[in-house]
């Protein structure tokens, strides 16, 4: 209910939908290390982690793009495909196959029904192959993508971005390199974009503050010089 509830709302802002002061080790954790972001300063980037097979990751699909689709300009969201094992792993080629094809954003949505709707695998490169093939691209080249130098040095920088958030499981949410939400610290996935959205609404005001610091410091220097 809360999920078709979240979807309903998104044209009136889902995105600034928030939940009150999250909870450090309650709503969501800290990394010890932060992760290197992958966005300009002036950016916060958020991270969905997942795998096509997984269930959980299957249901936030539809409350999560409804938050991504209202996103402000100063946010950036990413996806990391997962690398937890043999299957993962191919089907985290499937996803940056298609991202090089530029099929990804057609395909994504279809690529889960397939497997959690349809009942198929989709680890076979042939198979994926024809899968891309509705999507106006050749079997040859899909296959060529599959198999290049490139998907394979995502894949490989994507298991150990993956290892550096220390994830244990998906789906989960990285906010900023450094905050981690999953379903059981959100207390359901519908919560996980919400609970975002508060750390979200976090960092801008310590970049804001962080701005008037600097602002500060600069006029003291202008007026010390003078």
């Amino acid at each position: 209910m809360l999920k078709h509830l979240l979807v309903g709302l998104a044209a009136f802002g889902l995105s600034t939908l928030t939940v009150a002061a999250p909870v450090e080790g309650q709503d969501y954790t800290v990394l010890d290390t932060p992760v290197k972001t992958q966005v300009d300063d002036n950016q916060i980037e958020v991270t969905g982690v997942f795998w096509y097979g997984c269930p959980h990751c299957y249901n936030l699909e539809e409350p999560l793009n409804a938050w991504v689709a209202e996103l402000p300009d100063d946010v950036t969201f990413n996806r990391l495909p997962a690398t937890m094992g043999d299957t993962w792993v191919k089907h985290a080629f499937a996803y940056y196959a298609a991202e090089n094809l530029g099929i990804v954003d057609e395909m994504h949505d279809d690529f889960f029904e397939a497997l959690h709707e349809q009942g198929k695998r989709l680890t076979d490169p042939d198979d994926i192959a024809a899968f891309f093939s509705n999507y106006g691209v050749s079997e040859e080249d899909a296959l060529s993508a599959l198999n290049s130098f490139g998907v394979k040095s995502q894949v490989s920088k994507a298991n150990t971005r993956m290892r550096d958030m220390e994830l244990m499981g998906v789906p989960a949410l990285v906010v900023d390199g450094r905050y981690v939400i999953s379903p059981s610290s959100a207390g359901s996935l519908s919560n996980m974009p919400l609970i975002a959205g508060s750390l979200i609404e976090q960092i801008r005001e310590e970049h804001g503050a962080a701005a008037n610091d600097n602002s500060q410091t600069d006029t003291t220097e202008v007026n010390n010089q003078e």
